[in-house]
């Protein structure tokens, strides 16, 4: 048996372990998938990331024995540590990110918080956070180096929920200067641009508005995110997902011509991200692969140095 058929095992067994745990506390009966890990050997890539690159948008899982997960997580998975976490961005040429906490955590943001205490200023992090969070609370959050929290609008991570509660966290985390990360569901941006559009705070999209990219450059759905992106400065666009919006699989050059629209369209408010450890994906890329996609959607270096640097620094505030 390999290392990657390993960890397959591994992973089934933890999310039948999950499985049971969340069906023995409080006797509820509900089926939760289970997720597929990472590629446990990313590649070497060919393209040298420009020094202090920053992905900004990556998770860590658990260990679930020291951060354990959610009972209402809407998935099982392995662990994916700090330790895997760092050996990954070492391997493939990252010095900073921003780590955003992942629904299997919950609120419990320490996965994240105490990341970022041992990284020596390189690390940043976006947390999960509810109305009921007290002002303590979220002062000790941006003190830890939270710089932003996120909504997914997912039927499967839960759907979109109380606007209004909504509207009262925005209003509350802009006082502390954070930004706000929003995930939707494909062909959503036009219902949610006037919502995003009068927002007190930046707002980065995640994946690249979860465009389809077998609908071509044309949908409505992408093209309603060129304009949001255009005409709003508060609007920043995340160059992850690529194996999301393609539909053609690997190398997922398909969904290439959607990140370099985005970049031309406003090259100073895109920021790049691996999402590793890739959750919820029907491909599992190679991190090494995804690294080696950028030159062919930012080809000249002045580019480069801002989706991979200049940008995510100005956005998180890195000193």
């Amino acid at each position: 048996m390999n290392r990657r058929e390993c960890l397959h095992l591994l992973t089934g067994l933890a999310g039948a372990a999950l499985a049971s745990e969340a069906r023995a506390q409080g006797g509820e009966q509900r089926s939760i998938p289970t997720i597929e890990p990472p590629d446990p050997s990313p590649k070497t890539p060919s393209f040298k990331l420009p020094a202090k690159s920053c992905d900004s948008h990556t998770h860590i899982f658990g260990p679930a024995s020291r951060y354990p997960f959610s009972e209402k997580r809407p998935y099982n998975t392995a662990d994916a540590p700090l330790e895997a976490f760092r050996s990954v961005h070492e391997k493939i040429g990252v010095e900073r990110c921003v780590i955003v906490n992942a629904t299997v955590h919950g609120t419990d943001n320490r996965v994240v918080t105490d990341a970022i205490a041992q990284s020596e200023g390189a690390y940043r992090g976006i947390a999960n956070v509810n109305d009921e969070m007290t002002e303590k609370e979220l002062v000790a959050l941006d003190k830890a180096g939270i710089c932003g929290c996120r909504f997914a609008f997912l039927k499967r991570l839960g759907g979109v929920g109380d606007m209004g509660k909504f509207q009262r966290i925005v209003h509350r985390v802009a006082e502390f200067g954070w930004h706000i990360d929003v995930y939707f569901e494909p062909g959503t941006i036009a219902e949610f641009a006037p919502i995003l559009s009068a927002l007190p705070t930046p707002y980065v999209i995640d994946h690249m508005g979860t465009v389809q990219a077998g609908k071509g450059l044309d949908d409505p759905g992408f093209t309603a995110l060129l304009d949001l992106q255009r005409k709003d400065e508060k609007c920043w666009v995340k160059i992850t997902g690529l194996e999301r919006a393609s539909p053609a699989g690997k190398p997922f050059h398909d969904a290439v011509p959607f990140a370099k629209a985005l970049i031309d369209n406003a090259p100073d408010r895109v920021l790049w991200g691996t999402d590793w450890p890739h959750p919820n994906v029907k491909v599992m890329p190679n991190d090494g692969e995804i690294v080696d996609l950028i030159p062919l959607y930012a080809a000249d270096a002045k580019l480069q140095q801002k989706l991979l640097v200049d940008n995510p620094a100005r956005l998180v505030k890195f000193t």
